[in-house]
């Protein structure tokens, strides 16, 4: 028999359940908040820079898709750690215990630092007294972690604007939003400002503020908000309609949030600059409000061009680009009764012969006429494998929207001001079922340009600035080029190479989504061949400008010897009268017309310089003028043209080509 005490030894055994053996759920909100780097927030510094492109690119979006020029404004303003606590309703307090401080420093700290900045001092001055060039020695700076790393970040534009009552679940429920057909499009997850308002919950508990209008709308929306994490849920503070006398519309958001202007500044400049080059039709303001008003920072980049790139169409799948669980989603959401409209009508390229032929490869146990959503998971799985290896027309490039080598050209010679630029746009190519544009872009010399390869990379017309020693684009531009071969200095010249990859799905590595990889044999070949035919456009202009500099070498070769070439032809005239006259010689009567002229002094030496140097002008402008026929260039005055205002209201028919736009008023 086992006594009482066994029995409870025997309960012993079974311990209570851990916390850690609990199933637990985490909402979309937590999970992104948790693991912020994947949307782009890495730290303070990489969460203003991304704060500030998602919402210029959400305004982009909005004006684009009602097909408004867009005019979009930009403000960051600095906000002290004083002026942070008085919004939040905190007293500033003197600090106590300096010691307890990450910038507290010792006495011994102190002293050491004070010795080294009088040794600097000490150097400075010799070095001033012996002329030599001094370095400005600046001060150290002693300064908290929580000191001037907060920011109010402000996007305005003139789009469609929002609907009154989706406001709040628009940015405060994570993975909800209007992006997620198969189209082409800056974002993909319904992140964004959601994703900046989870980054303002996290650093500085502040919620967000959104003003909107959508078109002829008399009132404006006015929301301020945040997200309950947790329940993946909208906390809306305050949601109400006020008056729009002036018939504004778009959308104007206001977030504060931790982050780093000094480490990301050229980062967010270099983005704008980026972003104007590809949206060349776009108008941009902004402003970086400091403390300090000799920090301020304005840039207006205007627009160039009213000319916009079609609007991206939503599309349908390719049926090499599906799998089994798509398939089953298309099942469950299409409005077609049979399989034979349901394969017609959910996926491209497949006209009603070729799902003829398709379901009768299926086998017996499929008719055209067989109930879709009757479909049984074996049969599923028997259309995703002839999906996989049956043939397929490639989807065509219509769905898509890309720059334009128009859009493209204006853009980098708005921006960086070349001495000469090529543009290329390659044809729809396909990867996996996904139609892709290549752009390309060449340019040579500019402002503001640096020596050597500059390398912009654009995905679905977004600017991509980091990690892009393992981008396609830059191993293609690196390893793949021989720039010597089209007559360009990779190292000594100023080259910029813009490429454009626009499509229904970019291959992004890495969760931030900032290169496409090298490991997609279609992109990396599209990338090569469009930057080589704009090297080939341009390496004829570089031949014409050497042979050019060449011609003007010779003239000046040409000039310099003349004096010589004159004087020592003069002597060998004289001297041949000389001979004449002691008729020792006979010559013909030509000759004899020269030395005659020669010896009565009507030819000099200078005549001979002056009908030298007119005759090297001679050759040197005929040489000019053949080169000037070939290349287009010409010196002789032009007329003046007029070009409308693009504020005018006018009804226009465009004519579009790769390179110009003819346009005719009605």
């Amino acid at each position: 028999m086992e006594s009482p005490n066994d029995e409870k030894k025997g309960k012993s055994k079974n311990p209570r359940k851990s916390k850690d053996s609990v199933l637990k759920q985490k909402s979309p909100a937590e999970f992104f908040a948790e693991n912020k780097n994947i949307a782009g927030f890495d730290n303070p510094g990489k969460s203003l820079y991304t704060t500030v492109r998602e919402l210029v690119e959400n305004s982009l979006d909005s004006a684009e898709s009602i097909s408004e020029l867009p005019v979009v404004e930009i403000t960051i303003e600095e906000i002290g750690r004083s002026k942070f606590n008085t919004m939040i309703g905190l007293i500033d307090r003197e600090r106590v215990d300096q010691a307890l401080y990450d910038d507290f420093e010792t006495t011994k700290a102190r002293e050491k630092r004070l010795a080294k900045e009088a040794r600097d001092q000490e150097i400075q001055a010799k070095n001033a007294a012996s002329g030599k060039k001094v370095k400005e020695l600046t001060a150290r700076a002693m300064k908290g972690r929580g000191e001037a790393s907060f920011y109010r970040v402000t996007c305005k534009d003139n789009g469609k604007g929002m609907p009154h009552d989706d406001i709040p679940n628009m940015f405060g429920r994570v993975l909800s939003g209007t992006k997620y057909g198969l189209k082409q499009t800056r974002g993909k997850f319904g992140l964004g400002a959601k994703m900046a308002l989870i980054w303002s919950k996290m650093s500085t508990g502040l919620p967000i503020e959104i003003s909107s209008a959508m078109k002829n709308q008399n009132f404006t929306t006015f929301c301020r908000l945040d997200i309950d994490i947790h329940q993946n849920i909208p906390h809306v503070h305050l949601h109400d309609k006020r008056e729009n006398k002036d018939r504004w519309h778009g959308a104007e958001i206001q977030v504060v949030i931790e982050g780093n202007w000094t480490t990301y500044r050229s980062k967010i400049l270099h983005y704008m600059r980026q972003m104007a080059v590809i949206t060349p039709y776009a108008q941009f303001l902004f402003k970086f409000v400091s403390e300090t008003a000799d920090k301020n920072v304005t840039v207006r980049f205007a627009r160039r061009t009213d000319v916009m790139p079609p609007v991206p169409i939503e599309t349908k799948y390719h049926p090499s680009a599906v799998d089994l669980l798509l398939i089953k989603r298309l099942i469950g959401e299409t409005s077609k009764p049979g399989l034979l409209q349901f394969l017609q009508h959910e996926f491209v390229n497949i006209g009603k012969s070729h799902a003829e032929r398709l379901i009768g490869e299926m086998g017996p146990d499929f008719s055209p006429k067989m109930v879709v959503k009757s479909l049984t998971s074996q049969q599923i799985v028997r259309i995703h494998q002839l999906f996989r290896q049956a043939k397929f027309d490639d989807p065509s490039g219509d769905c898509l929207s890309p720059a334009g080598e128009y859009n493209l050209r204006l853009g980098i010679i708005k921006e960086l001001h070349p001495d000469m630029v090529a543009t290329y746009s390659g044809s729809a190519q396909v990867f996996e079922g996904h139609p892709f544009i290549v752009e390309a872009g060449v340019s040579v010399g500019g402002k503001d340009v640096k020596h050597g390869l500059n390398i912009f990379r654009f995905a679905n017309r977004i600017p991509l600035l980091f990690e892009q020693g393992a981008d396609v684009v830059t191993r293609t531009a690196v390893k793949r080029i021989n720039w010597g071969s089209y007559k360009i200095n990779q190292t000594q010249d100023k080259i910029g190479i813009f490429v454009s990859i626009v499509s229904t799905k970019i291959p992004f590595k890495g969760t931030g989504k900032e290169y496409i990889g090298d490991d997609i044999s279609e992109i990396a070949s599209a990338v090569k061949s469009a930057l080589q035919q704009c090297c080939i456009q341009l390496k004829s202009k570089i031949v014409k400008k050497i042979q050019a500099r060449e011609q003007q070498e010779r003239k000046r070769n040409m000039s310099k010897y003349i004096p010589s070439a004159a004087d020592a032809i003069y002597d060998v005239l004289r001297e041949a009268t000389q001979i004449q006259a002691s008729k020792k010689r006979r010559y013909s009567t030509e000759d004899t017309e020269i030395l005659r002229k020669v010896s009565t002094g009507a030819l000099t030496a200078e005549t001979l310089k002056e009908k030298l140097a007119r005759h090297v002008e001679q050759v040197d402008y005929e040489m000019a003028l053949e080169y000037a026929t070939q290349t287009g260039v010409s010196e002789e005055p032009r007329e003046s043209i007029y070009m409308q205002s693009l504020d005018l209201k006018n009804n226009f028919i465009d004519l579009q080509s790769p390179v110009f736009i003819f346009r005719l008023l009605q």
